[in-house]
């Protein structure tokens, strides 16, 4: 397979205001420069899944807006479907689309349907097709109800879907999706991910997906990038990771009573359905969730074990 996304030392600096007081911080301001990306390189083949993943602030969001043509970068060189999105911004659009977790490309007080047909015109896709293509995405994400409702008044989660349904409309190689579940309930997520997948599977879209979410990474993709203060710090499959850093998991049962019981596994000596098993012997469960360890334990651990 050939590489669609070719990252080489690629670097963003950004010049920021110093924090200080007084009369000449106001009159002569002074700035500090940061490094939110700093050299990193990769490349992703067609068709693969990848989570960009990190804390917030790692550089995430900043590589995603270089590679969409958003932000042009300080140094470095980047290609992306055979060509450098700061130079090729029209061209790039119509093969790439993006997902921005806080930024709509919805029109907020439309249907949503309006959205869609706008977004159609913008592209400039013949009307049969667009037609059948989003008869098509509406059935997969489950929004036909939604389509005469004004953008705002929908809920987080319902947004999301439509979000991206428009970000597939003119159908794209690349998606870029970047925190496409934060703030959303462990319900809609889980949602998201599914369609996510299961859309990028059956027309192998690649995918390059940033969070701070390890969920995000663990049910929708096949390999992982860290990063973190603006370096990469971890590229490999998600099995790798798990076989070195995902070792831990945090199950939490609720009980009739109301009670939370929070425990703390390692599946290297207790396999997940064993402990589960365990928990719902010795109490009357009403809920019951497992979650990965947070993204700032899984860098200290990479950095623990380098």
């Amino acid at each position: 397979m050939t590489d669609i996304i070719k990252v080489e030392q690629l670097c963003k600096k950004f010049k920021i205001k110093k924090d200080s007081s007084g009369l000449k911080s106001f009159f002569k301001p002074e700035y500090k420069t940061v490094n939110a990306v700093d050299k990193i390189s990769f490349s992703i083949k067609k068709g693969e899944r990848v989570a960009f993943i990190g804390p917030n602030g790692a550089g995430k969001s900043t590589t995603i807006k270089m590679l969409s043509s958003i932000l042009y970068p300080t140094s470095g060189h980047a290609e992306v479907f055979g060509l450098i999105p700061w130079e090729n911004r029209r061209t790039l659009s119509k093969h790439i689309g993006t997902v921005f977790g806080q930024r709509s490309q919805l029109w907020y007080n439309l249907p949503v349907q309006d959205s869609f047909n706008l977004l159609g015109k913008i592209y400039d896709l013949d009307e049969i097709k667009f037609k059948r293509r989003l008869s098509k995405l509406v059935k997969l994400f489950e929004i036909r109800d939604l389509l005469s409702h004004p953008t705002c008044s929908l809920s987080l989660g319902q947004r999301m879907r439509c979000e991206i349904v428009a970000s597939l409309i003119h159908n794209p190689e690349i998606l870029f999706l970047d925190e496409p579940t934060i703030g959303l309930d462990v319900t809609a997520k889980e949602i998201i991910r599914t369609l996510i997948k299961k859309q990028a599977l059956e027309e192998e879209t690649t995918l390059l997906l940033t969070s701070h979410d390890t969920d995000d990474m663990e049910k929708v993709c096949d390999r992982v990038i860290i990063i973190n203060k603006g370096k990469l710090i971890f590229n490999d499959s998600i099995q790798a990771l798990k076989d070195s850093y995902l070792s831990k998991k945090y199950i939490e049962v609720t009980t009739e009573d109301g009670e939370k019981i929070r425990q703390e596994i390692n599946t290297h000596q207790i396999p997940i359905k064993k402990a589960i098993d365990d928990l719902v012997k010795r109490y009357h469960v009403s809920d019951i969730t497992v979650e990965n360890p947070p993204m700032e334990e899984i860098i200290k651990e990479i950095y623990k074990r380098d």
